[in-house]
């Protein structure tokens, strides 16, 4: 009830804003505007308690479809992890600097094998958690993405995860060539 109460209270803050706003405030180009003050607070949620690596393993999804996990995962939630051929610190260094550019993203946890980010929304301001677990047996990167509020996400956490997979792709391939350039000279 109180997700229902919630999207009806933003809709009714947006609705409202157009009406206060004069009509050259929504002309900001797109990449400019951030999340309505009055709501932001109201739909960033809190991060859940069991986020994190727990025997090797990261948190199950919920019910609900705006989760994505590549552990043993439902076929529903499931997504494939990052596969990567360099060293693990070269590729926790590379999704470092990916995520960086992630818009609204930042890290706000790192180990040595694990990292969570989080992602807001540009108008609302909803929070998703982004997990990244570097298993040490494993040339993989296990991911994780769910939204803290809400039913559906409309698939954004499994877009900005294939995002980062293929940026992920793209730095690798790139330091690859380089490496190889370098050691022909």
């Amino acid at each position: 009830m109180s997700r229902f109460i919630s999207t009806i209270l933003g809709t009714l803050i947006v609705l409202t804003s157009s009406f206060i706003l004069p009509s050259t405030a929504w002309a900001i180009p797109p990449s400019q505007i951030a999340a309505l003050p009055i709501v932001k607070n109201i739909f960033a949620g809190n991060a859940p308690d069991n986020l994190g690596v727990n025997e090797g393993h990261l948190s199950s999804c919920p019910d609900s479809p705006n989760c994505v996990l590549s552990q043993d995962a439902d076929e529903t939630h499931l997504i494939s992890p990052i596969v990567y051929d360099t060293d693990l610190n070269t590729a926790r260094e590379s999704l470092l600097k990916i995520l960086t550019v992630v818009p609204r993203t930042q890290v706000v946890e790192q180990t040595d094998d694990y990292i969570r980010a989080q992602s807001e929304s540009r108008l609302m301001g909803f929070v998703d958690d982004l997990e990244f677990y570097f298993p040490e047996d494993e040339q993989v990167i296990h991911v994780r993405s769910a939204s803290r509020l809400g039913e559906s996400d409309l698939g954004v956490n499994r877009r900005r995860l294939e995002q980062i997979r293929f940026a992920f792709q793209d730095v690798t391939s790139s330091l690859d060539k380089l490496r190889a350039s370098q050691s022909r000279d």
